[in-house]
């Protein structure tokens, strides 16, 4: 049994201020000499970029879709490690999850999960005694989800808080006024993410002296504390799944320097889980970061290449003009240096990006739309590749503006809904599909022993 004081931040709807006030408890907890472990429900990428600002240590996903139910919890105690406390955000409302999966990988399924005890964030801007039935119908819809106590945010005055406050049954453990100055910036995804924000950590430092003058920090750890303890083990990288085609002399290299991975970083490709470079590392890679944007050339030695997700469509001149690396990874690509492209990895890989020239591996073209495309699919291997094998079925998700022409290469990478997308080969693997190594080790492994033959 492993004991973890935690809390899930959990709203009524999306705009209630959920991740201002997370992140502002994460920040206020941590600045109060606290250890805080930081984690989201869903496959969010963007908010646990605040929540590392706030921590001071790496933002961690849960998500019953992308890594199974039976993973949640100890990923949940492997990102928690040594921490005195966990603070979970969901996702959209309570227990909006996957459409059609009755509420799978909601934020009340996570909680339910993790039996974690849940706080409930409401917007009482537009409204007083009605936010009383809107708690009690949150907190009593599921008895398997412990709602346990409610922050009010955006409140009026005195006076329209304490009217709200005596409509509400369950302890009140904060009140936050409204403040415009702690708005944070959108895009057409969402928020801006934290490393594209010079202000990000004065934002996050204002965050935390507000929840701390404002939200009772003592009543939320005792909270916290009443969390039961967890009959689960810590996931570590090393215990994952090893995939049974791969070598063992392949699986686990005694030398952590002899194959380099170059993982894209800087502003345009901020999108990746901290899982991913963990599992590569116990693979015995050597993950280095570099910007797609600013350096001239690949990390010295590189053997393998992953291009994660992010906001290419923002900085497609930066990536543009950086001609020196595009001919590098066009040419290396090429050559066969195994290659994982994610969602901004293949925009980045294709001809063009809005007319921009991009590295030119792929035969396609990139733009944005003003459709969103937005799922929570099952994607199944089209043939045998880099990182699948025919058949094969994973869980992912998808969000993006951008439609890449054509949808597929010859050897397609996935068949979503029907439909063959994306580019596959023995050494490159492109399409818009985010997967979360950890709910599927072998795609890592697979990659990882690549990297070691190209070394």
């Amino acid at each position: 049994m492993v004991a973890l004081p935690r809390l899930v931040v959990a709203a009524p709807a999306t705009g209630q201020g959920k991740t201002t006030i997370a992140t502002g408890l994460m920040a206020a907890l941590a600045r109060a000499g606290h250890e805080v472990s930081g984690h989201k429900v869903g496959p969010d990428y963007i908010d646990p970029g605040y929540h590392a600002l706030a921590c001071g240590r790496p933002g961690r996903n849960l998500d019953p879709h992308l890594v199974g139910e039976e993973r949640v919890v100890p990923l949940l105690l492997h990102g928690a490690r040594d921490a005195e406390v966990a603070v979970i955000e969901g996702v959209m409302g309570l227990y909006d999850g996957r459409v059609g999966g009755r509420g799978f990988s909601s934020t009340a399924h996570v909680a339910a999960l993790t039996r974690t005890p849940v706080v409930l964030v409401v917007d009482i801007s537009r409204s007083s005694r009605s936010i009383g039935a809107v708690v009690h119908g949150m907190a009593t819809w599921d008895p398997s989800v412990e709602v346990a106590g409610v922050i009010l945010n955006q409140a009026g005055s005195p006076r329209h808080a304490t009217e709200v406050r005596e409509s509400i049954d369950l302890p009140v453990l904060g009140v936050v006024p409204r403040d415009p100055d702690l708005a944070t910036p959108s895009r057409h995804l969402g928020l801006v993410p934290a490393a594209e924000r010079a202000e990000a950590a004065g934002v996050v430092d204002r965050l935390a002296e507000r929840i701390a003058e404002t939200v009772d920090l003592d009543a939320v750890l005792a909270l916290a504390r009443t969390a039961p303890d967890l009959d689960a083990a810590p996931w570590t990288p090393e215990s994952a799944q090893i995939a049974p085609e791969i070598p063992p002399s392949r699986r686990i290299s005694e030398r952590a320097d002899s194959a380099t991975v170059a993982v894209a970083g800087g502003r345009a490709f901020t999108f990746r889980y901290a899982e991913t470079a963990e599992l590569l590392e116990a693979a015995g890679c050597r993950v280095v970061t570099f910007d797609p944007a600013t350096d001239p050339a690949l990390p010295t030695g590189a053997s393998g290449l992953y291009l994660g997700g992010g906001f290419p469509e923002v900085h497609a001149a930066a990536l543009s003009n950086n001609a020196s690396l595009r001919q590098e990874i066009r040419d290396a690509v090429r050559d066969g240096l195994p290659t994982v492209a994610e969602c901004a990895g293949l925009l980045y890989l294709c001809r063009s990006l809005d007319g921009a020239p991009m590295a030119g591996v792929l035969d396609a073209d990139a733009a944005m739309t003003e459709r969103l495309t937005m799922r929570y699919p099952e994607a199944i291997a089209v043939t045998d590749s880099l990182l699948t094998r025919a058949g094969e079925r994973v869980t992912g998700h998808e969000f993006h503006r951008t439609t890449v022409t054509p949808t597929a290469g010859a050897s397609p990478a996935w068949t979503v809904d029907d439909e063959q997308v994306g580019f596959a080969t023995g050494t490159l693997h492109a399409s818009y599909l985010h997967t979360h190594w950890a709910g599927h080790p072998q795609l890592a492994q697979r990659f990882a022993a690549a990297v070691h033959a190209r070394a």
